[in-house]
């Protein structure tokens, strides 16, 4: 009350000049909250790190093209906030709540791990807080039953992949007979559900053992003995690189050639350095390769990468390919639709994204209206490439 009674007793010169200096801090606290926020929940430190970071290039190498051609909405640009889930559902949902309610982003973006998407994607729905997957490929992240579902992907999906791993396994190979090695978590149950159904409707191939294994196991010499007694041609592997690499070592150990056709978790850590020289033994699925004709839109993407980060000088030194270029996409399609939302509401951005108007000319692909009410995965089997390491590079085996 007293601070009001001097500001009443002030000069009018002095008053108006106090009224300014306050419309210029509201203004430029307006201009403070001007800008866009997009969060990013992924590994970005530990075993997958390397995942995160790809994806944080892709992200990245999207938000600068568009903020360089003048932002959305007018002119507001986009911040990346992220936050590192360690590969830990539960601090993954923190990371998701923080974003959500301390940093107020208008969407967010998911990371490798299937077990964390899947717990995040309840808490997006609650919150009517888009969260667009570009790496983790259960099934359950956007088939999860919610109505309105705010989870979108630009990435693949398990249902499918496991019908491409069978087909691969046979045509490739030759197998007829395989064996599933999972890991014994959420991702892991995805694909044995996605891969027994698979292989009721595939009748050149039979699966004839299922083995699960632990993330921190070291000798998988058991589970794989049980699949070649069984009579496995071949294995089919899910799982990311650091417990991959020891399945791939056991194999070795055992003295056992068969061939491995793999989900692409592996491809997310230093699998190469790892696994050692029957590294490149493993193909695994892909939606993108940085190596061969690139198109207009591929080589412009290169070239930007090369740039903001002067370590890479070629394909060869794209690590974790499929995080940068889904990110990449995934980016884009969340701006295209932030834009015709008009609006950074949750919901408006939901209906956009499932409504988008134009063509988006991407590195994957051209998409058309990507996202429907019904479908809310951008890609489809058309859209895998299988390929495997040679060395450190990650180069196509079709």
């Amino acid at each position: 009350m007293k601070t009001n009674l001097r500001l009443r007793m002030l000069p009018a010169a002095v008053g108006m000049s106090i009224a300014a200096l306050g419309l210029a801090a509201t203004a430029g606290t307006a201009q403070a909250a001007d800008p866009i926020k997009l969060g990013h929940v992924a590994a970005l430190s530990g075993a997958s790190a390397q995942s995160g970071e790809a994806i944080t290039r892709g992200l990245q190498i999207a938000i600068d093209e568009i903020n360089e051609s003048g932002g959305l909405l007018d002119g507001r640009m986009i911040e990346l906030v992220q936050r590192d889930d360690e590969s830990k559902p539960p601090k993954g949902l923190i990371a998701a709540r923080e974003l959500i309610f301390n940093e107020d982003v208008a969407a967010f973006f998911g990371g490798i791990d299937s077990p964390v998407s899947l717990a995040i994607a309840p808490l997006a729905n609650q919150e009517k807080t888009p969260f667009m997957g570009v790496w983790a490929a259960a099934t359950g992240i956007t088939r999860n039953g919610a109505d309105p579902n705010y989870v979108f992907r630009v990435s693949a999906i398990d249902a499918l992949v496991d019908v491409k791993l069978l087909d691969y396994a046979n045509e490739k190979f030759g197998a007829s007979k395989v064996g599933l090695m999972l890991i014994n978590n959420p991702w892991g149950e995805s694909n044995e559900k996605g891969l027994t159904a698979a292989d009721e409707e595939n009748d050149a191939v039979e699966i004839v053992g299922i083995e699960k294994f632990e993330g921190a196991d070291v000798d998988m010499t058991p589970q794989l003995t049980r699949l070649r007694d069984a009579g496995a041609e071949a294995i089919i592997l899910v799982v990311n690189a650091p417990p991959g690499a020891q399945m791939m070592k056991s194999r070795e150990r055992m003295g056992w050639d068969a061939p491995v056709v793999s989900h692409w978790g592996i491809s997310g850590g230093r699998f190469p350095e790892l696994a050692g020289p029957t590294a490149g033994d493993a193909h695994f699925v892909q939606t993108y390769s940085f190596f061969g004709d690139q198109g207009e839109v591929g080589e412009a993407f290169l070239e930007k990468l090369m740039a903001k980060y002067p370590e890479i000088k070629g394909p060869e030194d794209v690590f974790s390919p499929v995080g940068t270029a889904n990110a990449y996409d995934a980016m884009h399609l969340m701006a295209m639709a932030i834009e015709q939302a008009g609006s950074t509401d949750g919901d408006a951005i939901r209906e956009a994204l499932e409504n988008l108007d134009g063509t988006y000319e991407g590195l994957i692909k051209t998409y058309t209206k990507p996202f429907s009410p019904d479908n809310h995965d951008a890609l489809g089997p058309e859209d895998y490439i299988m390929v495997h390491y040679q060395g450190d590079q990650v180069v196509p085996t079709e």
